[in-house]
């Protein structure tokens, strides 16, 4: 292998946990590709996954990630470079000091669903087992919490009773609140060959917009945003009415369903059509697909989770399972999907701030005190700690006075950032620990404490189907960065120095003491792992739990005897009401804002935000209108439009998606101040609120009242041009700043092989030539390394083409004033034409193309490069008389251009186009 070697590991981003072979030459990660034995992909990755290896790339990463300890003593100064003696030495005086000044409960905790199981359990133990505070949350909070007490009060313990394979014995598949297609691809993969191989299985996707999963539906249910309790309900009631409940399973396993069966009565077709915004007819026949299904899977995500009643639509849909005896068995069940690595492990060993380690309840004192035994501590608090809005709320009213953050990026991912960045300014000292410098939060930093991250990691994940991974690393820590465990023991055994205490609460050597004392806490747990080791797990590949001493497997589904761990052994009937969402639309604020997931992005973008290729798929921030508003507001695709909520306002262009309903608007939840922003703007978040569901403290993230009016700002500035590869994300990161100065400003990055940067602004006037030189510069347009930089200057019209031409090829552009030359100028630098044959069309004040120039247009598949034109022709010159079938077509294009052939992430939108141009459906549009 020319000194190359493979290596297992598991990719670390959504919670489908795919296995992944990395080649390394033992500095680089040199390729990634999907585990061909690991189950939960079989050798599939998504686009995400498949570029692994291009956001290892050391060029890069030495511009972006966190090498070495810095710290600050008072605020205002910059943070200086530390050694880590230095660093943990103040960390632990300053913590130990302000718990004696203040209490235990004046630190705070807020750590990720990204770090692995082992640093998850240390963090649990230091704030609770040693400080004596259950102030620690998790990032998860925002993803998974409602899911957790949806689970807990319905069967009893947080664990998903179904696992992937139940996709393949399935009869209907009820997606709900989940673009499955974006945020899950390598399970919808599996849904995809499912449906293929088996005709007969439907599938249902209850969700307001009309997404490529949606689209794949055999019945869409555009519901209004938050009326899931209210569809769920309505579909019981119809299955009370059409006698589709099983009475035999509800008298013998569960309780509590006459309260439950006098609510849903009042959930009358018309009741629940009108309350959401569907048809009777298609109410009836969602409730008739599952009452008669002889397996029905549910699927569901942060449509059901981000919401301040998000704890009630997972009990009415757990509800629905129960009352037709659908689950415990193949194909059935309610699931789950998990948003991030290892939300799981982290809801395992207790980590947020009312759980404590093996699923444990913080309100059972006998649970408390088996948690202390274990740990060698007196006691574990009683008192439920701030939960993540909570805390932050504490931080501001000065309640919490330290704050440490290891792994997450609440500046960018929090809602309501008013409040999270007066939070940050208030504590007395943040603590960041992260393996990327770049993040928003890293700006609030007193202390940057250097993680590794993924490739350098050692430990174990839990995936969605509770499948435990174990993983080596397979490159050495860079610079001085450190393991998430190690950093908190480091900080942990000097606390208990400054203590007095003798001996330690964390005398591990490795990562696999960590886990071998967490597998102890499991013991006799519903999630019992006292079965499993390091050894099992390397040897026999992954397992899920529960995999108890004397096991020789996990087990794939849970309850299949009908035996719930409640106290009775029964499973709970939820009485779920339906309640408005929490902030709903009115004659102010008459668009309701929805967030979601991009196809090729992942959460606040720290990694995929460095690999160019990524943003080809969706280039820039927008905010999606259906085309009767925009057209209403003459809006056209690509103006500006202020998009204000109640908390704070953001500038975005709008454009037109057909997955729209009129009245309401979607902004991808990525999106935040690191790319884009503007004077008053702190992107996506600032809109959304921070109402919460009162049982799981879960976040409203998916909802938001925004009024959305047009932004009348005349003066247009762009500039986009190439990078060396060791400098791109330090131009973007010096860039950002800039973005400030305007009404609107963004910056993101751009390309293939090579890596360009793209900055664009807009204001009701021109920026100062001071300014724009200094913007200019780092595209070397301006400055000392500007000669040759040709150049148009009309000032009384306030218009500018500076043109920076390198071996014959554009190598950087900027436009001011008038843009609209843009879209020929990007394609023809990225396609990298020679320029000698344009003259002075390169300066001449036009927007018009070259003669003959046609740009590619959007990327549609990433692994191949494959744009939209390409597929546009391609159609248009199929032989649609002997190939007219989507199948066919599908088939045909893969072949011709390979698009949708590797990961398959792009098939659903090619689908969609493969329709859109079918000679019927252009007939349809004519007439």
């Amino acid at each position: 292998m020319n000194g190359l070697r493979e290596s297992k590991a598991t990719c670390c981003y959504c919670g489908v946990g795919c296995g992944v072979i990395v080649e390394t030459d033992g500095q680089r990660v040199t390729g990634v590709r999907g585990d061909p034995d690991h189950p939960a992909n079989f050798g599939r990755l998504c686009t995400k996954g498949s570029t692994l290896h291009l956001s290892a790339d050391p060029l890069l990463q030495q511009q972006a990630r966190a090498l070495h300890p810095e710290m600050r003593l008072h605020r205002g100064e910059p943070r200086g470079r530390a050694s880590w003696e230095e660093t943990s030495g103040h960390l632990a005086a300053r913590i130990t000091d302000t718990v004696r000044r203040h209490g235990p409960d004046s630190i705070g905790f807020y750590i990720s669903g990204q770090l692995l199981t082992e640093d998850y359990y240390v963090f649990n133990k230091l704030a609770k087992g040693l400080l004596g505070t259950n102030n620690i949350d998790t990032n998860s909070r925002l993803c998974m919490s409602s899911a957790v007490a949806g689970y807990k009060q319905t069967l009893g313990a947080d664990a998903p009773p179904a696992c992937y394979e139940d996709i393949d014995h399935a009869s209907l598949i009820f997606i709900a609140g989940s673009n499955t297609a974006y945020a899950h691809p390598i399970l919808y993969r599996r849904i995809e060959a499912a449906r293929k191989r088996n005709p007969a299985l439907k599938m249902i996707v209850a969700d307001p917009r009309r997404t490529d999963t949606a689209r794949d539906a055999d019945l869409h249910l555009a519901i209004l945003p938050g009326t899931d309790v209210a569809l769920f309900n309505g579909m019981l009631h119809l299955c009370l009415w059409e006698d589709l409940i099983d009475q035999a399973y509800i008298d013998a396993h569960t309780e509590g369903f006459a309260d439950l069966k006098r609510t849903v009565r009042d959930y009358t077709p018309k009741f629940v059509a009108d309350t959401c915004g569907i048809s009777e007819d298609d109410l009836v026949k969602a409730a008739r697909w599952f009452g008669e299904a002889p397996a029905a899977l549910s699927l569901y995500c942060q449509g059901l989770n981000q919401s301040s009643s998000g704890t009630a639509k997972n009990a009415a849909l757990i509800n629905l399972h129960l009352a037709t005896g659908q689950i415990g068995k193949p194909g059935a069940g309610p699931f789950s999907l998990t948003g991030q690595p290892n939300a799981m492990g982290g809801r395992e060993v207790g980590g947020l701030a009312n759980l404590l380690s093996g699923h444990r309840d913080m309100a059972n004192p006998g649970h408390r005190a088996e948690v202390a035994k274990l740990w060698g501590v007196d006691d574990v608090p009683a008192t439920p700690g701030k939960t993540a809005v909570e805390m932050f709320e504490a931080v501001r009213k000065g309640e919490i006075k330290i704050l440490w953050i290891a792994c997450t990026n609440p500046a960018q991912s929090l809602p309501d950032q008013k409040l999270v960045q007066e939070a940050l300014q208030k504590a007395e000292l943040v603590i960041l620990q992260e393996a990327y410098r770049t993040t928003a939060t890293a700006q609030f930093a007193d202390v940057l404490l250097p993680a590794t991250t993924w490739a350098e990691k050692e430990g174990t994940v839990t995936n969605s189907e509770r499948r435990i991974t174990r993983f080596k690393p397979v490159l050495p820590r860079p610079g001085e960065t450190r393991h998430d465990w190690e950093i908190a023991v480091d900080v942990a055994r000097r606390i208990e120095a400054l203590l007095g205490r003798t001996g330690t609460l964390f005398p591990y050597a490795d990562v696999e003491q960590i886990w071998n004392e967490h597998r102890e806490s499991t013991r006799g747990r519903d999630l019992d792992i006292t079965g499993l080791s390091y050894r099992i797990l390397e040897e026999q590949g992954p397992q899920q739990w529960p995999f108890p001493e004397g096991a020789t497997a996990g087990r794939a589904r849970l309850y299949e005897d009908g035996v719930f761990p409640t106290a009775s052994g029964r499973a709970k009937f939820v009485n779920t009401v339906y309640q408005p969402v929490a902030e709903p639309a009115d004659a102010r604020y008459p668009f309701r804002l929805t967030t979601g997931r991009l196809r090729d992005q992942w959460h606040g973008m720290s990694r995929t935000g460095t690999v160019a290729q990524l943003f080809s798929h969706a280039a820039e921030p927008a905010v999606v209108m259906a085309r009767l508003d925009m057209d209403r507001r003459l809006i056209r695709d690509g103006d500006l439009v202020h998009v204000t909520s109640r908390r704070g306002s953001q500038i975005l262009p709008a454009i037109a998606g057909d997955d729209m309903r009129a009245g309401q608007a979607f902004v991808a939840m990525h999106w935040g101040e690191e790319y884009v922003s503007g004077r008053g703007g702190h992107g996506v978040n600032a809109l959304t609120t921070s109402a919460f569901c009162p049982s799981s403290k879960q976040p409203e993230l998916k909802h938001a009242a925004v009024k959305i009016l047009k932004a009348e700002l005349p003066w247009r500035f762009l500039a986009f041009g190439w990078a060396a590869r060791d400098e791109a994300l330090k131009v973007q990161a010096a860039l950002r700043p800039y973005m400030r100065h305007f009404a609107y400003g963004s910056c993101t990055l751009f390309g293939r092989e090579k890596v360009g940067v793209l900055f664009r602004a807009a204001d009701d006037y021109p920026a100062s030539p001071e300014l724009l030189r200094e913007i200019e510069t780092l595209f070397r347009l301006e400055g000392a390394d500007s000669a040759g930089v040709l150049r148009y200057d009309d000032a009384r019209r306030g218009n500018a083409r500076h043109i920076r031409v390198e071996d014959g090829r554009l190598a950087a552009v900027s436009l001011a004033g008038d843009t609209s030359a843009e879209h020929w100028l990007k394609d023809y630098l990225q396609a990298e034409q020679p320029v000698a044959a344009l003259g002075r069309l390169l300066l001449v004040p036009s927007s018009k193309a070259p003669q003959g120039f046609k740009p590619r247009g959007r990327i549609v598949c990433n692994c191949f490069n494959v744009a939209e034109t390409q597929l546009f022709d391609a159609l248009d010159g199929n032989d649609w008389a002997k190939c007219s079938e989507p199948g066919q077509v599908l088939a045909s294009l893969q072949q011709q251009l390979k698009c949708g052939s590797n990961c398959g992430s792009c098939v659903p939108e090619i689908k969609k186009i493969i329709v859109e141009r079918s000679p019927a459906e252009k007939a349809a549009k004519a007439a």
